[in-house]
């Protein structure tokens, strides 16, 4: 058996090229954004928090980023009555709010971005544009 493995990696360059590709969306759209992407062990990777954005929003952005990327599944889809549970049980850093996605590339989940100060279709739509900007998959 062995006792390592290779394994595929989201890079910080890689995060910045999604980063660019959703604010370019939201700006297209008229909609300030904050944008969060973790890489698969939760750990943020890139920020930012567009001029007119909510400020609230910097902590759901990171938590949509962070659930999407533990669960491998986009956010908004766990069952309501799991929704306060699982936030006190992970202090806040989880959310079931639309506008997370997983970033699977290869069919690999290498991490998660998340999105949040529009709507959750927003979100999502911005969250989409950060994927294909990678070639990561973007149909759920």
């Amino acid at each position: 058996m062995a006792n390592t493995t290779q394994t595929t990696k989201l890079t910080h360059a890689g995060a910045l090229k999604m980063l660019d590709a959703a604010v370019k969306k939201a700006e297209a759209m008229g909609v300030p954004q904050c944008i969060a992407i973790v890489d698969e062990g939760c750990n943020l990777l890139a920020f930012s928090r567009m001029d007119g954005s909510k400020v609230l929003s910097i902590d759901t952005a990171t938590a949509k980023a962070r659930t999407s990327a533990s669960s491998k599944a986009p956010t908004g889809k766990t069952p309501p009555e799991y929704e306060l549970k699982m936030a006190i049980a992970t202090g806040g850093k989880f959310a079931n709010l639309k506008g997370g996605l997983p970033v699977i590339v290869g069919g690999v989940c290498v991490g998660g971005i998340g999105v949040g100060s529009g709507t959750g279709d927003q979100d999502v739509e911005c969250a989409a544009a950060a994927l294909a900007a990678i070639g990561a998959q973007t149909s759920f």
